[in-house]
């Protein structure tokens, strides 16, 4: 067995999302002027590799704390839409490119879909030029039932608002993990370990993703 680890590193001043506080990691305390090193940290509930929860959205919607932890540990499936390379800057992610993956989406599924844009983190670009899932292709997840999308972009798709509203709606509820790393290194079947911090009535959390693969 062996683990890969799936997210990112944050670190200050990294680009971040349109709107969302600026990251900011500064030394709190240090040695040898004060007995212990500590770390101050300012940032978004969607910072770096991270996931939503259904308040992200929705005001009435279930919070970090309140989901099952089963929900985001267990057996996954990776999609790879880019194949030993990366989609081009902002591919639309069509019902086209999934439909070929269809087996795979059964109720309650974690599946984490690569587009090779990972290599654009801590570069503006990587919040403005993403490939980007369609509503229709949204849509066409949320019937299926899944219980997890994981992707290696920022969001799911430039269509933010309408898009989370599909997957997070309530009696779908899908938890998006979003900004993960390194997918080109997994096999197709693997566990998924991705706990957030358990923040009172929290929209989402930032994760350490991980894969634990055979």
């Amino acid at each position: 067995m062996r683990f890969i680890d799936l997210s990112h590193a944050l670190q200050d001043g990294l680009p971040n999302f349109e709107g969302d506080p600026q990251i900011r990691i500064r030394s709190a305390a240090s040695i040898p002027v004060q007995p212990c090193n500590v770390m101050e940290l300012t940032m978004s509930s969607h910072q770096g590799t991270h996931l939503d929860a259904p308040r992200h959205f929705y005001a009435g919607g279930r919070t970090v704390d309140d989901i099952p932890l089963d929900r985001f540990h267990g057996p996954a499936t990776l999609i790879d839409l880019a194949p030993g390379s990366a989609l081009p800057a902002s591919t639309p992610i069509t019902v086209e490119h999934l439909q070929p993956h269809a087996a795979k989406f059964v109720p309650g599924a974690r599946i984490l879909y690569r587009t090779g844009w990972d290599r654009m983190f801590g570069q503006k670009a990587f919040f403005t030029a993403f490939p980007t899932l369609t509503i229709e292709a949204a849509r066409w997840i949320a019937r299926k039932g899944i219980g997890m999308l994981g992707m290696d972009t920022p969001t799911p798709s430039v269509d933010f608002l309408e898009c989370h509203l599909v997957l997070l709606a309530p009696g779908r509820e899908i938890v998006i993990v979003e900004g993960l790393a390194g997918l080109e290194r997994l096999p197709e079947r693997f566990t998924f370990i991705g706990f957030p911090l358990k923040i009172r009535q929290g929209d989402g959390s930032p994760i350490r993703a991980v894969a634990l693969c055979e």
